[in-house]
């Protein structure tokens, strides 16, 4: 297995909807239809017609821990690739496992559609109530791993909307690239 791969990832403060990345990645709800936070910021800034994309690629939606692809609309991504993180509910019912998987899948998807730039929100941390402290270190960690396997995607970016959450971020970044 290849060494994780953190020299590709950074990490910002800014808006994810102004993004000018091949794919942004949604941090959605099992329906795939629109929410609050980062889902709702983006089906606003992408227009109508990603949800009525969403709702005939995918009725059934999407299970936490896997990941959909859709074009970005208004947005100035090329793609949106939507991922459900897992509800906090204390750390052991495999909320680690399913938000690395989301990282993982999410990456995934945005190569095989060719993409060379993902731009990642702290998913989980905003409704779903993971602790970004926890987060940011199974997200980091799941990002280096996926991009060892992937080397078409020169550029993750962890797009966060605080300044607080950005630090915890690359906190975590600096410390597992040491």
């Amino acid at each position: 297995m290849p060494e994780p791969d953190f020299s590709r990832i950074s990490c910002v403060r800014g808006d994810l909807t102004h993004e000018v990345s091949d794919a942004i990645v949604n941090a959605a709800d099992e329906r795939l239809r629109g929410g609050h936070g980062v889902d709702g910021a983006i089906h606003r800034v992408a227009g109508p017609g990603l949800l009525a994309e969403l709702v005939e690629r995918y009725p059934d939606g999407c299970p936490t821990g896997q990941a959909r692809l859709s074009g970005g609309h208004a947005l100035p991504a090329r793609y949106v690739v939507h991922t459900v993180g897992p509800v906090w509910r204390g750390g052991g019912l495999g909320e680690p496992d399913l938000l690395a998987a989301c990282h993982g899948e999410a990456l995934g998807v945005a190569a095989r559609a060719g993409c060379r730039s993902v731009s990642f929100p702290a998913i989980s941390c905003g409704v779903y109530g993971y602790p970004p402290e926890l987060a940011a270190g199974v997200a980091v960690e799941a990002l280096a791993g996926a991009l060892a396997d992937r080397p078409t995607i020169e550029r993750v970016r962890l797009v966060l909307f605080s300044e607080d959450l950005r630090r915890v971020f690359q906190s975590a970044l600096e410390r597992r690239a040491q």
